[in-house]
């Protein structure tokens, strides 16, 4: 259960809530509700108890604090039936931090150490205010800090070591693929659905779909063994990766490995190919660096696209792509050039409708390979234009992917697939 307004409203993304889940589920616990409530007192009292009339154990991130609206810990004495009492522990680590950051401790501060009689606390070994502990009828409250990296610390170290599965604990594998729909991996998957003690969720993003394997039983890692392992097999190279693996961290290990670097060359993308190739610590040592020739002139006097064929087909043309490729490749001496040219949107350009996008990689010995990605989005406006933004940012490196290692294109972007 995550407490406050702002997220609600939407303010605040909840993050908070996503981390949960996937750290308890990892711990082999099931969770099965995730809610938001208000900063309200009614309203986190009212949650809590009907949770608990479905779960044995609840979990609240958020309304802590020091401020008037953070009003968890008043609303769990309160289904307690017990008062609030100021813990002298807690009030003493409240001004020792104080002083140690040379501040003022302001009284409004003092909240922080007010804690239900009865309580047990968390200590929260980054922050301020420590998560609570409470027994209510019908099972046990963990309430704890609403800031990410305190609510994680107190988890890991506070919370999950007094958690324990009721029976045997499920084992998961997440498979990363790129440039399939789910629509196509289900069908393909489906001797794996039938697999007893087997089940598979299917998690899409732009462009790519991760799908999660969890086998139950006595014998789950070796079921899982043998679901993943026929998996693979059905899924064939449009699996990149498993688990924490990103595309842009497989393209860095591949280039790495063959100490081969890449360069990029990007027009629709304004940057963000670049961006993603950076975002891995030390990528460096296999990313030479980019060139954005947003305007058209400046492919010719940056990247060395013949003036003529601009002239002759636009910017957006395969053979546009395959010039900026080459062009980047020479110019930044790197081994492979990878570039992207088309419509975003939310307008057509030039002619061609939105999602017109051409991707092309200049390998070593003068190597080119060309690729259009058919990128129907439903909708228009400035959400389609990300959406094509990003989902050409994964085709190119999806891309970049197969050349390195010699695969074939990947066959499967159609339009006849799920709006």
């Amino acid at each position: 259960m995550t407490v406050g307004d702002e997220l609600l409203l939407g303010d605040t993304i909840n993050g908070n809530a996503a981390w949960l889940g996937q750290r308890l589920a990892g711990a082999g616990l099931t969770v099965t509700r995730s809610v938001v409530v208000a900063d309200e007192l009614e309203a986190i009292v009212d949650a809590v108890t009907s949770a608990l009339e479905r779960a044995d154990t609840v979990i609240t991130t958020g309304g802590l604090g020091p401020t008037s609206d953070d009003v968890t810990r008043d609303a769990l004495a309160l289904a307690a039936g017990v008062g609030l009492r100021r813990d002298p522990v807690i009030e003493a680590r409240l001004r020792e931090r104080a002083a140690a950051r040379g501040v003022t401790l302001r009284p409004m501060a003092l909240r922080m150490a007010d804690v239900p009689e009865g309580a047990g606390l968390l200590i929260n070994p980054v922050g301020s205010a420590p998560g609570l502990r409470v027994e209510l009828p019908g099972g046990t409250v963990y309430a704890l800090p609403g800031v990410p990296h305190e609510m994680r610390e107190i988890t890991d170290t506070a919370v999950l070591p007094l958690l324990r599965p009721s029976g045997p604990v499920p084992a998961r594998r997440t498979l990363r693929t790129a440039g399939v729909w789910e629509t196509i991996l289900a069908e393909r998957l489906a001797p794996v659905e039938a697999l007893d003690g087997v089940t598979l969720a299917y998690l899409p993003d732009p462009a790519e779909v991760k799908v999660r394997i969890t086998a139950t039983g006595p014998d789950a890692a070796l079921t899982l063994q043998g679901a993943e392992e026929l998996a693979r097999d059905l899924l064939g190279d449009v699996v990149y990766g498993s688990g924490e693996d990103t595309l842009d961290r497989v393209v860095h290990r591949l280039l790495g490995e063959r100490g081969q670097s890449v360069a990029v060359a990007e027009s629709l993308t304004g940057g963000l190919l670049g961006a993603e190739l950076t975002r891995m610590p030390g990528s460096s040592a296999t990313f030479a660096g980019g060139v954005v020739a947003y305007e058209t002139g400046l492919k010719a006097s940056l990247l060395g696209v013949p003036e003529e064929l601009l002239a002759t087909h636009g910017a957006v043309h395969p053979e546009v792509a395959a010039a900026m490729a080459v062009g980047v490749r020479d110019r930044l001496g790197a081994t492979y050039g990878l570039a992207v040219t088309g419509v975003a949107g939310p307008e057509a350009q030039d002619g061609h409708a939105v999602g017109t996008v051409h991707v092309a990689v200049a390998g070593p010995g003068g190597s080119v390979r060309r690729s259009r990605p058919k990128l129907a989005v439903a909708g228009k406006g400035q959400a389609v234009r990300g959406l094509i933004r990003r989902m050409t940012v994964v085709h190119a490196l999806d891309l970049l992917r197969r050349d390195i290692v010699g695969l074939d294109a990947v066959r499967e972007w159609s339009d006849d697939r799920d709006s």
